[in-house]
């Protein structure tokens, strides 16, 4: 069985010869691994068997973006943070250019709201091409700084506390913005999927709706603003014949419902430490219309934790989340540069041993 007919079966809610296995890694952990081990990124997803791998999507063409900065003319910083292991390198907000805007007019004239013309789409069906004659999963995520979202990119537009405080205070201003989002995500994800010609398996958008207590925004505002982007997202990607994949971080069970209502097919990558996100809990609520990915946490177990510690965690995976399919396997986000190769090499022998079925 190769990954292409693992992981179709498996988001059929059955059970595959083996659980399909996912591999996030960080920049910083990409390193340390090519430092102690000789290793490319290619090289570990092909050892350890990796079944989704994710195409690189259109090419920017646009404007000169400034130093740091973003499509949405969000300037940033690249911060260099030291941990046990390596560096980590993030681009920090600096100054959300929306930040002082108080009309809806401001935010309309606002210079600097991207164009899908932007892109060259091109290449993409070569791109799936790759990876088909692979055998393995087609996955379209785009990068870290664009992303198909709404909720995420306003924070870089307008800071994270503003447009929270505008989600309940200023609402005119706060639908303007996610509404410019919407449309430019709208638009760019038909093209990807017109040039894909059908190829793209899954689609990963991500939007982080939750803390590690509980949402960022209550159910009844995430309806308002976010339910109707989020269920056209998903809309589109269906009509082309994908499933859609979507990341969050942190405890977000009172939208759980709410995001199976719009369609979504897999709830990724599942945070074990946040309120509420119990394995268990969660296959039993939600696993037969839910697919979930996720789950080995890389708080604790991942950089702290004994072989022992992260065989246990996969197991307790296998036997909650991989029962009766609906589950892939991964970690509660990046690896990150203080989780040895050793650690990693645990993880996935683990994952082949106990996802067998």
């Amino acid at each position: 069985m190769d990954s292409r007919e693992r992981v179709a079966l498996t988001l059929e809610h059955t059970e595959a010869d083996r659980i399909p296995i996912d591999i996030w890694a960080s920049g910083g952990f990409l390193a340390r691994l090519k430092a102690e081990t000789g290793m490319s990124k290619a090289e570990f997803l092909d050892l350890h068997d990796a079944d989704l791998r994710y195409i690189d999507g259109p090419e920017y063409v646009g404007p000169t973006l400034g130093e740091g900065g973003d499509i949405w003319g969000v300037p940033r910083t690249i911060a260099e943070v030291r941990i046990s292991g390596g560096t980590e390198r993030y681009a920090e907000v600096t100054d959300p250019p929306l930040a002082k805007v108080n009309t809806v007019d401001e935010v309309n004239d606002y210079g600097h709201w991207p164009s899908p013309d932007w892109f060259d789409y091109t290449a993409i069906e070569k791109q799936c091409d790759a990876v088909i004659e692979q055998g393995r999963v087609v996955v379209f995520m785009g990068d870290r700084l664009n992303r198909i979202a709404q909720l995420k990119p306003a924070m870089y537009l307008r800071g994270v506390e503003q447009i929270l405080v505008d989600l309940a205070m200023s609402p005119e201003i706060a639908r303007s913005i996610i509404g410019r989002i919407r449309a430019f995500y709208q638009a760019y994800l038909e093209r990807i999927l017109d040039a894909a010609n059908g190829k793209i398996d899954i689609v990963l958008t991500g939007d982080d709706f939750g803390t590690q207590k509980g949402p960022l925004v209550s159910p009844a505002m995430w309806d308002d603003y976010l339910r109707e982007g989020f269920r056209s997202y998903i809309r589109t990607a269906h009509e082309a014949g994908c499933r859609v994949m979507h990341h969050t971080c942190g405890s977000v069970v009172p939208i759980i419902p709410r995001m199976i209502e719009c369609g979504l097919d897999v709830l990724q990558s599942l945070q074990p430490g946040a309120a509420e996100m119990t394995p268990r809990t969660l296959k039993v609520r939600y696993g037969d219309r839910l697919s979930f990915q996720g789950g080995v946490c890389i708080q604790h177990t991942m950089p702290q934790g004994t072989a022992e510690d992260i065989r246990h965690e996969v197991r307790h995976l296998a036997e909650t989340l991989g029962l009766g399919g609906g589950y892939i396997f991964g970690t509660s986000h990046n690896l990150q540069a203080d989780v040895s190769p050793a650690n990693a090499t645990t993880l996935m022998e683990a994952y082949k041993e106990f996802g067998r079925n």
